[in-house]
């Protein structure tokens, strides 16, 4: 079936979508972007997801292409128009195109580009692969310094998804300076010892909505977080690891460079904060 697409402030055929070639996303990767879940139909963190792009835009200077209330209903509209159940709704919001190709930002009155597609998932919320858990590969981080801004500059996490399946793995974390900062599309994580540990928020990771909803609900369950740098030996030698993204959720983690972590399997950690935030989240969704 054809997907209903929304660019500019139009629904299309996404046979029939079009962006300038001149636009800047398409040039320079001047884009900013964002992934909302779909459960049962609802949108799972919204909000943390339109106060992320609000603080990514305004790091970048870029003017926001509509209110919130516009988006939570263009959101709505393609989940309707699209029959979305479980899936994803990505959101990317570029400077925009002035009709040529130049270094310099185009005037301030240039419109930005907003796009809007919706993915098909079913099965999302009970996943095979998180039953499973990932198996994951180190790689050197070598990003730009401002990875807290979600921006579409996605290549070398690209590669590192690449890396690691041509090495039979699922995931590639990031690792600079010593010390893990991230996987390539999710926030890291280890437990040893019942005690959560994960790297801080700073300019060197994403500031997950995710991750910030799965540490709410941990400490709220009495678990204990240890908010620090780590390295890819720790994560080894700890009990269980896992991920958190918007689109995986709680994903465990079993191996780390070939290293099995506990009995090879998901941990119990791990499977509970996973159980836990689904519940949160369909309870919570809009």
């Amino acid at each position: 079936m054809t997907r209903t697409v929304y660019v500019n402030g139009d629904y299309l055929p996404e046979t029939e979508a079009t962006v300038s070639i001149f636009d800047r996303g398409f040039l320079m990767a001047d884009g900013v972007y964002e992934v909302t879940s779909v459960l049962g139909g609802k949108l799972i963190d919204f909000e943390g997801h339109v106060v992320r792009l609000k603080r990514s835009l305004d790091a970048l200077d870029m003017a926001e292409p509509c209110s919130r209330d516009d988006l939570l209903e263009i959101h709505r509209k393609l989940v309707e128009l699209n029959g979305i159940d479980e899936g994803l709704v990505y959101l990317q919001v570029t400077r925009g195109s002035d009709g040529d190709r130049d270094f310099a930002f185009p005037a301030a009155d240039t419109p930005p580009t907003l796009v809007l597609f919706t993915q098909n998932k079913p099965g999302l919320a009970d996943s095979p692969a998180a039953k499973k858990g990932a198996k994951i590969i180190s790689i050197e981080d070598i990003r730009w310094g401002r990875r807290d801004i979600k921006t579409v500059q996605l290549l070398y996490p690209s590669m590192g998804k690449m890396m690691a399946k041509k090495a039979g793995c699922d995931d590639a974390w990031m690792v600079e300076d010593g010390h893990v900062t991230e996987g390539t599309s999710n926030n890291a994580y280890f437990v040893k010892d019942g005690v959560i540990v994960t790297r801080p928020l700073s300019t060197e990771i994403l500031h997950g909505i995710t991750r910030k909803a799965v540490l709410r609900l941990a400490s709220e369950a009495q678990l204990k977080i240890d908010e620090r740098l780590f390295t890819i030996e720790e994560a080894q030698a700890a009990d269980e690891a896992f991920t958190t993204s918007a689109s995986a959720f709680v994903m465990p983690v079993v191996e780390i460079d070939g290293v099995s972590l506990g009995d090879g399997t998901p941990g119990p950690i791990a499977r509970r904060l996973r159980e836990i935030y689904l519940e949160e989240s369909v309870r919570t969704a809009i």
